[in-house]
């Protein structure tokens, strides 16, 4: 597969503890682990020219993973409908903690997305609610993260097409952390963990889940439906008979 990870690769820059966290950046730590399936990786950022999705980046790319954070309003509109099209037209979207604000995602749903969050240092156990998904294949009934941003219901999205992770956190909330929806003849994935002053994408049950993920979304070349006005496929009766 071609992939595509995007990243707005802000905080790197800024923050020490995340350039501790990610000297590569996030998207640079996530790509590694992707290409150990053997997939073609590409890397695209915000401040790169049309934040690296050309045309022929996002034609090429069968699924792209998003991160964001602070700058979901920099990212040009007409770059996240180009997104959300080509989602339409089948390309995957896995999107990654607070990239539930990002321009496409928000596009996708329908809706504004927002949650409750809180930044406390605090553990966060998220339990497979459907261990028949392939999403979960190789992991256990849940996975535990010492230390990550707490988000917390309401969270403001359509009904998922399927609920893969619920999370709980120390605090007592509890959040859909893991949910898909089709989109046209593309697939969404939403994934929750991923706050950049923690080291959460080094983790391996959290690349797992990532690599499944993308492998899920991956349009299996689909028939294109055809839409519009159309010609009947077969002759009427009273064509018949003249």
């Amino acid at each position: 597969m071609k992939i595509t990870v995007w990243n707005e690769n802000r905080h790197e820059k800024t923050n020490p503890v995340v350039a501790n966290n990610y000297p590569k950046g996030i998207h640079g730590a996530i790509a590694a682990f992707l290409k150990e399936e053997g997939h073609d990786l590409t890397t695209a950022t915000l401040d790169e020219p049309e934040h690296g999705l050309t045309d022929e980046v996002l034609n090429e790319t069968d699924v792209l993973v998003w991160w964001g954070h602070k700058a979901h309003d920099e990212v040009k509109d007409g770059i996240a409908e180009k997104v959300k099209v080509r989602v339409w037209d089948g390309m995957g979207l896995v999107v990654l903690h607070s990239g539930h604000f990002s321009k496409p995602f928000t596009k996708l749903m329908g809706t504004g997305c927002d949650l409750k969050w809180r930044e406390a240092d605090e553990k966060e156990r998220l339990w497979v609610v459907d261990p028949t998904h392939p999403i979960t294949e190789g992991l256990d009934e849940y996975i535990e993260l010492e230390k990550e941003e707490m988000y917390g219901e309401h969270f403001d999205i359509p009904a998922p097409d399927e609920l893969i992770y619920i999370s709980w956190f120390e605090g007592g909330e509890v959040f859909r952390s893991g949910a898909t929806f089709k989109r046209g003849r593309g697939k969404v994935f939403y994934f929750r963990p991923g706050h950049e002053t923690y080291p959460t994408y080094h983790n391996r049950e959290i690349q797992k889940v990532i690599k499944n993920g993308v492998k899920w979304a991956a349009n299996t070349n689909t028939p294109t439906p055809t839409r519009g006005n159309a010609e009947p496929l077969e002759k009427n009766s009273e064509e018949v008979k003249e």
